[in-house]
């Protein structure tokens, strides 16, 4: 009969054992070497070149002249004959005024205007009659002289009179407000039952002609484009269609809540298509004085405070800081920390770490190519 206990104590042995067969077959085996992470990335190998600096702001289409327009009377408005967007033609009434005081006050100078007549017509038959009995030595000279200065006064009554008359009628006239000039109607002032005060904006005209595209541009480029004279306009509605612009006005100060220089961009020839209030861009474009490096935008990443991109020696990557000139459209102007002939990671920049071995995808190059940087490099600076 076999004993429990000698069985148990046999299967505790055996387990024993098995463990620490274990633990000797692992301490006498080697560790699995880990692979060597390998990055591939796309490169770009850099070359100097001629850049044409080109700084593109939105802007507004505008009329050369816009006039608030007012009456030169005061009164209530009775009639509004155009509505926003009316085109009108020059000498159309517009609006307006209760013409019944003016009638009155027109009506009361032609009186005036009678009455006077009728004195000096008096005063001059008496003149004229002073004069025969001064011929015959009937009156005497200060006589006639009386009646001359009664003449004199009677006449320059009349006359006042009649500028009077003439004054009231034109009076009675600005009752209606009319077109200056052929043009549109932007905006609505003042509505019929309104009172108004004589030179008070009832409507804004907008005079047909020469447009204009006003943008903002920022303080500190201010003076550089001022100097620039190739300015090309598009719009947004007719994007392939390019105007030639000139600047004609810098405002002398920031506007407050945008802090940017208003700018007028006359235009030479624009299309009849072009209308009031559209999307406009213009485009500033000047060489750059020297060549340049730029490189995408993807290659640039933050790292920290400042800019940085890994360029690839050896197979390897190292991370170099990097000083911003400006945007170039999808591309990015460097002032600093890159020279021709370095390679720079264009892709996958995020993944790298210092050091990191990777494996080149393709290889761009742009060297020998600065014809083509001076016709496809374009910094585009976008100011919202």
């Amino acid at each position: 009969m076999i004993n429990p206990r000698t069985v148990s104590a046999s299967r505790s042995r055996l387990a024993f054992i098995g463990i620490v067969l274990t633990v000797l077959l692992g301490a006498c085996s080697k560790p699995v070497p880990k692979a060597e992470d390998i990055r591939p990335v796309r490169v770009l190998k850099l070359a100097a070149g001629q850049v044409t600096a080109v700084a593109e702001f939105p802007g507004e289409v505008r009329p050369r002249i816009e006039s608030r327009l007012g009456f030169r009377v005061g009164g209530k408005i009775v009639a509004r004959k155009v509505d926003v967007g009316a085109s009108v033609r020059r000498g159309q009434v517009l609006m307006q005024l209760d013409p019944q005081d003016l009638q009155l006050a027109q009506t009361q100078a032609q009186a005036a205007l009678k009455a006077a007549e009728s004195n000096q017509q008096l005063a001059r038959a008496e003149l004229l009659r002073y004069q025969e009995l001064r011929d015959k030595n009937f009156v005497s000279q200060a006589v006639l002289d009386s009646k001359s200065t009664t003449y004199q006064a009677a006449r320059a009554s009349f006359e006042q009179a009649q500028a009077a008359f003439r004054n009231q009628s034109n009076q009675a006239g600005y009752a209606s407000l009319v077109a200056d000039a052929d043009g549109v109607v932007t905006a609505i002032e003042a509505e019929v039952g309104q009172v108004v005060a004589a030179g008070n904006p009832v409507l804004r005209l907008a005079q047909l002609g020469e447009k204009e595209i006003v943008i903002g541009i920022p303080e500190d480029k201010v003076d550089a484009l001022r100097r620039v004279t190739d300015v090309q306009v598009r719009v947004w509605a007719k994007p392939d269609e390019v105007f030639a612009g000139k600047i004609r006005e810098v405002a002398p100060m920031a506007d407050p809540a945008t802090r940017t220089f208003t700018a007028r961009i006359s235009l030479a020839g624009p299309s009849a298509d072009i209308k009031l209030g559209m999307t406009a861009y213009v485009s500033f474009a000047a060489a750059s004085p020297h060549p340049m490096l730029k490189v995408p935008l993807t290659a640039v990443f933050q790292n920290k405070s400042e800019s940085a991109v890994w360029v690839v020696e050896n197979n390897a990557v190292k991370l170099v800081p990097v000083r911003l000139a400006g945007p170039a459209g999808n591309d990015v102007l460097i002032a600093a920390g890159l020279a021709p002939g370095q390679t720079v990671v264009t892709a996958g920049v995020n993944f790298l770490r210092a050091g990191q071995k990777v494996r080149i995808l393709d290889e761009q190059s742009q060297a020998g190519s600065s014809a083509v940087a001076a016709t496809s490099g374009k910094a585009t600076e976008a100011a919202k």
